[in-house]
């Protein structure tokens, strides 16, 4: 390809398809940086993010022909993010929850190494309380800045659910707001 960089979604969807393997790292490069981004709201965990993101990176080589253009590139690309987020949580709750039980009777703390800390602190306090089903819809929606339709997609619900979703977040949010005064 010429100007990979000036090229259109759907231009560099149909090379890569095709087996242009500029075109494919072309649209890795350019949707990066949201992958990584829509990761590390859902986890909150830089180090979480940046692996699923390499996952997704990997998964799009063998899920790339499997795009129709029923939706927007970005929004399927959001779906297997959200997807896989929602893969590593389920592996993890168990695993997790065993684990702290084992650290308890053991008498040991994990202590947090600081790490994600500092960037994590902001992301949890808003969503912390939220249930799984609101805190997606909310980070889809307000974090991701995709429509309702978009999110309704992603998450497999009507829209009508998106919106009330949406709803509950501000009212949950504007009580504790209105608690704290």
């Amino acid at each position: 390809m010429a100007n990979i960089g000036s090229d259109t979604d759907s231009s560099l969807i149909a090379a890569a398809i095709s087996g242009d393997r500029e075109a494919f790292a072309a649209l890795l490069d350019r949707h990066y940086d949201r992958i990584h981004g829509l990761a590390w709201q859902l986890t909150g965990s830089r180090s979480d993010a940046d692996d699923i993101a390499q996952d997704v990176c990997c998964t799009l080589v063998e899920k790339i022909g499997s795009y129709r253009g029923e939706a927007k590139f970005t929004t399927w690309l959001y779906g297997i993010t959200f997807n896989a987020c929602r893969d590593l949580r389920r592996r993890r709750r168990s695993l997790w929850a065993l684990s702290e039980r084992l650290a308890v009777l053991v008498g040991l703390a994990a202590a947090p190494d600081g790490r994600d800390l500092y960037d994590a602190i902001w992301l949890k306090n808003a969503i912390a309380r939220l249930k799984p089903a609101l805190r997606d819809t909310a980070v889809l929606v307000a974090g991701q800045q995709l429509t309702h339709a978009e999110a309704a997609n992603i998450l497999g619900v009507a829209e009508a659910t998106v919106a009330w979703r949406m709803h509950e977040v501000r009212r949950i949010l504007s009580a504790k707001a209105g608690s704290n005064e």
